[in-house]
C-alpha cells in the first residue's frame, strides 16, 4: 500500500510469471476519495459493493457492481465512493495483455456479468498456484466485454451566478425552472447563464442538467428504489420518459446499469 493509502502492485521482479495480480478489496467509506494517481500497469477497477465514481483525465464514470472500468497504464484517475463501497483492483502488465484488451487506449467500461464476477472473486484468492492463476486469467480476458456507457460528469461552473444555480440543482435535481427563471433568481440574464454553462462546463444548460439528474438517479437506483419513484425524484413525469433520458445520457438503460432494479 502506498503512502497515501492506495493499493499498489508490487515491483515486477516479485510478481509471479503470470499476467495479473489481484491486490484485493479496498474499502471506501461514504464520501471517501483517493488522491489522483496513475499506475505503470493497466488497472481493472471494480466496485465489488456500493457505487463508485472514478474520475480520469479522459472523463468521469459512476459504476455499480455490474460495471468495471478498464484504466490504461499511465492514465491519471481518482476513485470516490458515492456510498459505502469496496473497490477491487486487478493490475495487468501491459506486455502480457493479449488483444483486444491491449488495444484499449482509453478508459473503457466493461460489463461485469456472472462469469466475470466469478472470475474476479476466484482471482481474489491469494493461494492460487501459478498455473491455476494463468488458466483463470486466460478466461478473464475472454470475459471482458465493453459496453457503451458514456461519461456522466457534470462539471460545476466557476462563475458565482452559474455555480449557485448548479448547486441548487444538485440539492434538488427535480427543480424544473427554466433558464429565464434561474436568471431572475441568480441575477443574470438567461442568455448570460446559457453562455456561462457552455463556456465553463462544455455543455449546454439542458445537457448539463440531464447529466446531473442521471447522476442523482444512479444513487437512488443503487438503493433499489422503483423506477417510478426515481423518475419523480429527478424531475421526470413517468418511468418511460426517465428511462429514455437515462439511455440517451449514459448509453445504457436503467436495467442494464442496475439489473436488479425496476422495469425500464
Amino acid at each position: 500500500m502506498s503512502r497515501n493509502g492506495q493499493p499498489t502492485p508490487p515491483p515486477a521482479h516479485v510478481l509471479p510469471p503470470v499476467t495479473a495480480l489481484f491486490i484485493g478489496d479496498f474499502p471506501l467509506p461514504r464520501g471517501h476519495a483517493l488522491p489522483t494517481h496513475r499506475h505503470a500497469s493497466h488497472q481493472l477497477a471494480w466496485p465489488a459493493r456500493g457505487l463508485l465514481r472514478i474520475r480520469t483525465e479522459r472523463g468521469s464514470w459512476l459504476l455499480p457492481p455490474t460495471l468495471a472500468l478498464w484504466i490504461p497504464a499511465g492514465v491519471s484517475h481518482a476513485p470516490e465512493s458515492e456510498g459505502d463501497a469496496v473497490l477491487s483492483s486487478l493490475y495487468l502488465r501491459p506486455e502480457r495483455c493479449p488483444s483486444p484488451s491491449a488495444s484499449w487506449p482509453q478508459p473503457t467500461v466493461l460489463a461485469v456479468d456472472p462469469l466475470l464476477r466469478a472470475l474476479l472473486d476466484h482471482l481474489l484468492s491469494d493461494d492460487l498456484a501459478p498455473d491455476a492463476r494463468a488458466r483463470a486469467e486466460a478466461v478473464l480476458f475472454d470475459a471482458m466485454r465493453p459496453v457503451p456507457a458514456t461519461d456522466v460528469s457534470a462539471p460545476e461552473p466557476k462563475d458565482p451566478r452559474a455555480r449557485a444555480v448548479a448547486r441548487e440543482l444538485a440539492v434538488n435535481p427535480a427543480d424544473d425552472r427554466a433558464l429565464s427563471e434561474w436568471g431572475l433568481w441568480a441575477g443574470a440574464s438567461a442568455r448570460t447563464l446559457a453562455r456561462l454553462f457552455v463556456t465553463e462546463t462544455g455543455l449546454s444548460f439542458g445537457h448539463w442538467r440531464r447529466r446531473l439528474r442521471m447522476r442523482a438517479a444512479m444513487r437512488f437506483l443503487a438503493e433499489g428504489l422503483p423506477l417510478e419513484a426515481v423518475a419523480r425524484r429527478v424531475g421526470y413525469a413517468s418511468a418511460s420518459s426517465f428511462a429514455a433520458a437515462f439511455h440517451e445520457v449514459t448509453g445504457l438503460t436503467p436495467r442494464q446499469y442496475f439489473p436488479l432494479g425496476g422495469e425500464d
